[in-house]
């Protein structure tokens, strides 16, 4: 096994891309790096980070990928967007790197929902198909020939919503009023489906899953698994997504070759599809397991910040900032950790009423973790007169304390609940 494998994710952008980043960017033997045309979201988790890529669009797109894939030795490539997945398919033979994928009829068919449609056909797992206005039969589904993310995506009530559909760039099926799921599924390199791992979609946002429960492979979910992995040709992560019809069977909605924006919540029941899919793509020979227990996902926005001052000193206060309610404060120890790692010189400015040795070892904080301790007696002493350090910054609970060592020693000061925004997310 290669000791460092070299791996791409393009565009470094949504929430597949930060999926893949959360899998991988932790792996001992896997080296990250992120590509982008525009940069959004991904700067802010990646350390290896590439923006200003031209558009797949643009005529020397390939040339200036192919720079970045070979000055980098890059040895995978986890395309995040249909379209980029179906543009470097098809020009794979001009890519210095192997691409997370399948073949080009495969990345056709999962680019458009008419192609899926006339594909599968014949094995009875889609929905009824209407082709123009007077076999409609409502409420009916229209949704662009290709497309993601359930954008443009509409129930059509009436004829007279209908007269309005462009049956040649659109597919018009019956509406689903049933449960739908996620199908996250892993094929090896010789083409076996090796996992398959049904998740329902509760509730989402912009198309993609924000809340939903790990469900049970029926011998109907693994059955339609099994034609599309018969009928395509997958290397990896790829995934579908079913509905129920108005009798509670399942129907295919929709076919990807690329990582899903929550297959987290299957990366939640012990398995790594997107590391064994690097591992495939290197030719390895892999096997396919999770933990087996029931996965509940919920999730919200996450805020990630930079700020634009510098510092090499943390003054930090110990009770009520580094402990919280007889705890330690996680934000808090993240962000000590976090300079330790950076080279920045964490002091630690105190009051506390014990004694200090015998608190940090309750709390098994290591003395070794602060460049110096300064424990003040008296609560008539300002903590000002103990900061000598002006490329500094002070983090404390009290507001006096804040508000003196802000106006005395003129550097940014931080309340506990503001550490957050000192956070650096980029691994």
């Amino acid at each position: 096994m290669k000791d460092k494998i070299n791996v791409l994710i393009f565009p470094a952008e949504g929430q597949n891309a930060y999926e893949l980043h959360d899998a991988l960017s932790t792996c001992v033997n896997i080296h990250l790096m992120g590509a982008t045309s525009v940069a959004r979201h991904g700067e802010f988790i990646f350390e290896n980070y590439i923006k200003d890529l031209p558009f797949i669009s643009a005529s020397d797109f390939l040339e200036k990928f192919n720079k970045v894939v070979t000055d980098n030795h890059i040895d995978v490539i986890f395309p995040t967007h249909d379209s980029v997945v179906q543009y470097l398919i098809n020009n794979a033979t001009h890519i210095c790197a192997k691409i997370i994928g399948g073949s080009k009829f495969t990345s056709d068919v999962c680019r458009s929902k008419i192609l899926t449609y006339d594909t599968f056909q014949k094995y009875g797992i889609l929905p009824k198909r209407f082709c123009d206005v007077a076999e409609i039969e409502y409420p009916a589904f229209s949704k662009p020939d290709e497309g993601q993310g359930a954008v443009d995506a509409k129930i059509i009530t009436c004829k007279e919503e209908a007269l309005n559909i462009d049956f040649t760039s659109h597919l018009v099926t019956e509406y689903l009023p049933g449960k739908e799921f996620t199908v996250d599924c892993f094929t090896d390199k010789e083409g076996k489906l090796l996992y398959v791992s049904p998740r329902s979609r509760q509730r989402t946002m912009a198309g993609i899953s924000v809340r939903g429960e790990s469900e049970e492979v029926t011998p109907e979910i693994e059955h339609i698994a099994e034609v599309i992995n018969a009928r395509l040709s997958f290397l990896g992560i790829w995934y579908f997504q079913i509905k129920q019809d108005s009798d509670g069977e399942f129907k295919l909605m929709e076919i990807s070759t690329r990582c899903a924006g929550s297959m987290c919540q299957t990366r939640a029941k012990g398995i790594n599809l997107p590391l064994l899919s690097v591992y495939t793509a290197m030719g390895y020979d892999i096997s396919a397991s999770d933990n087996g227990y029931h996965v509940v996902m919920d999730r919200a926005l996450i805020g990630r910040y930079k700020l634009n001052i510098n510092y090499n000193y943390v003054y930090i206060d110990f009770d009520d900032t580094i402990t919280t309610r007889e705890k330690i404060n996680l934000n808090t120890i993240r962000f000590l950790y976090q300079c330790r790692n950076q080279g920045k010189k964490v002091i630690l400015i105190t009051r506390h009423e014990e004694d200090l040795n015998t608190t940090l070892g309750k709390y098994a904080i290591s003395k070794s973790l602060f460049y110096k301790i300064i424990h003040i007696h008296s609560f008539e002493t300002p903590k000002s007169q103990s900061i000598l350090y002006k490329d500094a910054i002070f983090i404390d609970n009290a507001y006096k304390d804040r508000e003196d060592v802000k106006n005395t020693c003129h550097i940014p000061v931080f309340d506990v609940d503001q550490v957050e925004f000192l956070l650096d997310w980029r691994i």
